[in-house]
Formats: structure tokens, C-alpha cells, sequence
């Protein structure tokens, strides 16, 4: 089953954003880098491993620093946005800097500590259910503060909370411990705040690095391989405290295949011609082209498509308003990538209810 069209629409957006800021910033000019003495020194260690792959430093040192800042974008914003679009979800954060700390009993406090410990000491082994019984019970002691904790993806039903912390890092062994901590506590804080529903937290990662592409699907996993790729994770976490690749995706959007339909959409767009089709979509002099309505369908971009496709009605409806003539003459884009849905918005009211 294929994503819905407002889906795929809002997910095209985010390729769109993060492209146009990653364009800004790429190194195509170098030379501002031309003497970086300390990276060549060291690199010097690993000249006969680079040897015939990498014959410009400077352009090595600045594409490095790039893709840093890619990685930052999509861990920081592209993953996190394109999640909450799937599921219809939102980051929480239960700090004392936002909505402030939720609180849990002493007695809960004390069994995750004794949980945490056994788990350091090897005595026991991560067990999901064992846990949540230790932690999902109604003690009648006093109540004490909850560690800080955020949920990248928040998803408040009737029935259930379900929150995830997505990751894009692989966390060192020094981080395992504290993570494991900071879910338990956040899941006893979450099971008072929501009282008689079920609570589900879990670890996200996007894709999973150990796949090989050669012989497996770019969105397949392998659990025990990725994790056992991380230190200390098979001591805390158990298996289904984390959701990997299509696995993920797949829970978020309730559907089959979503990775690759993310993965298909981001293809789509995020070619040599990018720049070129983004500029040509932001000229309002090509939007009574039909390469112009073309070029929309390909990126999934369905709310112009359908202004376009009206163009002839929202005209003679605007007729001499000049406002709504100016809000018709703004570009579909700002120049971060951010799709005018304001503009959308208002001049969507032209249209017959039977339209879109």
C-alpha cells in the first residue's frame, strides 16, 4: 500500500528544505582550506590507504566537514520531521526546562536502580516484560522527580502513548547505560502520567549501518548484528526496546515498504537538476507550462498541482481584489525550501468544496 499523497507531499518538502540548505554550504571552491597543516600531518599516517582515492586534501577536509553537517541535518531535523508526518506524531520533552519533570514513586525510582544494576553486573539478562513489571505498578510511596526525557516522536492514542528516541549515532558504551536509565525512568513517569494505558517507548534507527547493500536490501536489518555492533547494547537494551530501518518506518506509517518509498521520493528529487527544477517552480512565469505541472507531479508536490490545475477559476474568482491577487503572485517557495501553505491555504477558499 502506498503512502497517501499528503503524505508523500509534506515528505517532498522536507527533501526540498534539506537539500536548499545543504546547497548553501557545499565545497565546491576549497580553497579556503588550502593549508590545513595538522590534517595533512596526520592523514600522512594513512597515505598508503587512501593512495588513488583521495588526490585533493583540502577538498577532502571541506567534504568531511559537509557531510557532518548533512548528518546533522538529518538526525537533527529531516528524520525527526519526516516521522512525525507518517504518524502524525510530535516531539514531548519532560524537562525542567519545557513542560517540566514528571514524577514517579520511590519505590519505582528504587526498582529501576536495582534493574540498572543487575543489568551492569551481568546477573540479568534485558527483559522487557520483567522490567515493566517491576516499573508499571501504583506504589504507595512518595513521589520523587523523574530523570530529564524527551520523545523525538510522541504518539498520545486512547489507548496507548507511544514514544521514541531516534538516533542517527550509534551511542558509545559510555552512553548505553544512561540511555537505558533515562527510558526506564521516562516509561514509570509516563505509566503515572497516562494512567491505564498501555505504554510503549522505544530506540529508533533510521537505517541500519552493518547492512551490506552488495548482497541485502539497502532497508533490511539485521538486530542482532547491528546491535551487537554497539558495546554494551545487548547487556541493557532488550530486542524489543528498538525498531531498526524498515522496521521503523514501517511502525510509524502503519504500512509496508516505507523506507523505500522514502527512499524512492528522495531519489526522485535529489538529482544533478535539483537546483535548476527548484528555480524553475519558484518563477511564476513558467506555472502555465506544461513542464511547469510535469515537474510538480514528479516531486509530489499535489497543493500547487491542484492551484495550477485551477488556475483559469481562481483567476476569475480573484477578478480586481488586489490582496488576493498579491497572495496568488507570491512564489510556491521561500528560498530555505519551506512550501507557501498560507498562500495554499487562502487561495484554496476560491474553490468549490468538490475540488481537491
Amino acid at each position: 500500500m502506498a503512502l497517501s499523497n499528503k503524505v508523500k507531499e509534506k515528505i517532498s518538502i522536507e527533501v526540498i528544505k534539506t537539500l536548499m540548505a545543504r546547497f548553501e554550504t557545499f565545497p565546491e571552491d576549497a580553497s579556503k582550506n588550502r593549508n590545513a597543516p595538522f590534517h595533512e600531518s596526520f592523514l600522512k599516517a594513512f597515505s598508503d590507504k587512501i593512495e588513488g582515492k583521495v588526490t585533493d586534501t583540502p577538498f577532502l577536509i571541506s567534504l568531511s566537514s559537509w557531510l557532518h553537517g548533512l548528518n546533522t541535518t538529518l538526525g537533527q531535523s529531516f528524520f525527526e520531521n519526516v516521522a512525525h508526518h507518517l504518524c502524525e506524531g510530535e516531539k514531548r520533552e519532560y524537562t525542567s526546562k519545557k513542560s517540566g519533570n514528571l514524577q514517579i514513586t520511590q519505590t519505582q525510582k528504587d526498582n529501576i536502580s536495582k534493574i540498572i544494576t543487575s543489568l551492569n553486573n551481568s546477573i540479568d539478562k534485558p527483559d522487557l516484560c520483567r522490567e515493566n513489571a517491576l516499573i508499571y505498578k501504583n506504589y504507595d510511596t512518595p513521589l520523587v522527580n523523574a530523570l530529564d526525557f524527551s520523545a523525538d516522536v510522541f504518539i498520545e492514542d486512547d489507548a496507548s502513548i507511544i514514544a521514541i528516541e531516534l538516533k542517527t549515532v550509534r551511542p558509545n558504551s559510555g552512553e548505553v547505560r544512561g540511555e537505558k536509565q533515562k527510558i526506564l525512568e521516562g516509561k514509570a513517569a509516563l505509566y503515572r502520567k497516562f494512567s491505564n494505558r498501555q505504554i510503549q517507548f522505544y530506540i529508533g534507527f533510521p537505517f541500519d549501518p552493518t547492512a551490506d547493500p552488495a548482497i541485502e536490501s539497502i532497508s533490511s536489518f539485521d538486530k542482532k548484528r547491528f546491535l551487537g555492533s554497539i558495546v554494551n547494547m545487548n547487556k541493557y537494551f532488550d530486542y524489543d526496546e528498538i525498531l531498526i530501518a524498515n522496521e521503523l518506518w514501517d511502525f510509524l506509517s502503519d504500512q509496508p515498504n516505507t523506507m523505500e518509498q522514502i527512499l524512492e521520493i528522495i531519489n526522485t528529487i535529489s538529482t544533478t537538476g535539483f537546483l535548476h527544477k527548484f528555480q524553475h517552480l519558484n518563477d511564476n512565469d513558467n506555472r502555465l507550462r506544461p513542464e511547469y505541472l510535469e515537474a510538480l507531479n514528479c516531486w509530489h508536490l499535489y497543493s500547487e498541482k491542484e492551484l495550477v490545475e485551477n488556475s483559469q477559476l481562481i483567476g476569475q474568482k480573484i477578478n480586481s481584489d488586489k490582496k488576493l491577487k498579491r497572495v496568488y503572485n507570491k512564489t510556491a517557495f521561500d528560498n530555505k525550501g519551506n512550501y507557501n501553505f498560507e498562500r495554499y491555504n487562502e487561495l484554496k477558499k476560491l474553490l468549490p468544496l468538490s475540488i481537491g
